[in-house]
């Protein structure tokens, strides 16, 4: 409540592949999207564009990108992280956020007494503090605020002179020498120093997380079958899905909702080459994939194929690859054409 929040937002790292005339198009939609663009490499009739951009306003570009090269242009992006949003006044406004009434991430803070937590509202949180607070300077003149910021700004200096400095290496090299003053610690004699080569990093086996009936909703082939039978639909989905992992070989899980069938304890098990999920009761697919990526993320590439745009900024917020169902139907035709092409050789 007393610090200047800054609202992040998630941004690519992109290169982008287009014919050389097309180059002037491409920087001019880059700057539309609040991005950052390096001057562009010229390799003969190719033009190579590498930068950054908010993802909110550059995950669908693809499209346009094969729209105005007529299908001669690659569009490759990946997480860079979060920085500052481009529309932060824009989504500030529109959320209509109170932090005093966000009860999950409460505005007040814990104290100990006598080994008993006890809830302290955040105007109030001076008057236990033991230790200053290094916001001490952005402290309130009266009550002064407006619209949920400080009033006044003020910068401080948190640099250390060079006396500081000598006096921390002092106690830092003293600090484990013996109380008596004759003591004297023998100098270890000295070591040759080896260095061996970093050994080159494995590559991390690929997992692709199927929002299944997202998809189904999502492509007219399946989702015309529903209107007869579900059941008809997810088995279509199933057999495209193993004639795709068939070809890439990729750990391929697909996640089914179930959570309003009363009793229902889950299901697991394997369909011919993937893996199928029907999750529990009151567990829905959202819920599955958000913990399932959280478990598997940091060992495996995990890409998730759904449409559900809250699903996506999770699955990205921990550094996973998304598809949108229209980019899995683009990259399944891929696939199966290529299929084609190898049995006809």
């Amino acid at each position: 409540m007393k610090a200047e929040s800054v609202l992040l937002e998630p941004y690519y790292e992109f290169r982008l592949e287009i014919p050389a005339d097309c180059v002037g198009r491409a920087m001019t939609d880059v700057e539309g999207m609040h991005g950052f663009i390096k001057p562009p490499v010229i390799e003969g009739e190719q033009a190579v564009l590498t930068g950054t951009a908010p993802v909110a306003a550059m995950q669908d570009y693809r499209r346009e990108v094969s729209a105005y090269t007529r299908g001669r242009g690659n569009l490759f992006c990946s997480l860079m992280g979060y920085a500052p949003c481009h529309n932060a006044k824009e989504v500030i406004e529109r959320l209509h956020y109170q932090p005093e009434e966000d009860l999950e991430n409460p505005a007040s803070s814990v104290f100990c007494s006598h080994g008993a937590g006890f809830i302290v509202p955040w105007n109030q949180v001076e008057e236990y503090m033991h230790v200053e607070s290094i916001l001490e300077g952005c402290a309130r003149s009266g009550t002064d605020m407006q619209d949920g910021a400080l009033s006044e700004k003020r910068e401080f200096d948190y640099s250390i002179d060079e006396e500081q400095i000598a006096e921390i290496l002092k106690r830092t090299y003293h600090a484990n020498e013996k109380a008596s003053k004759h003591y004297r610690k023998p100098a270890a004699p000295a070591s040759p120093v080896s260095y061996k080569r970093k050994a080159k990093p494995k590559p991390r086996q690929k997992y692709l997380i199927v929002d299944g009936y997202n998809i189904v909703h999502a492509w007219d082939e399946l989702s015309v079958l529903l209107e007869d039978n579900i059941d008809g639909a997810r088995m279509k989905l199933m057999d495209i899905l193993c004639n795709y992992q068939a070809f890439v070989k990729c750990e391929l899980i697909v996640v089914f909702d179930a959570y309003k069938v009363k009793g229902n304890l889950g299901e697991m098990f394997d369909y011919h080459n993937i893996h199928v999920v029907y999750t529990k009761e009151a567990e829905t697919a959202d819920s599955y994939i958000e913990k399932l990526t959280h478990q598997i993320a940091k060992d495996y590439q995990v890409t998730v194929a759904t449409s559900d745009g809250l699903i996506q900024l999770i699955t990205r917020g921990q550094n996973c690859a998304v598809l949108s169902a229209r980019e899995l139907k683009e990259e399944v035709n891929r696939v199966e054409e290529a299929i084609r092409e190898y049995l006809r050789q």
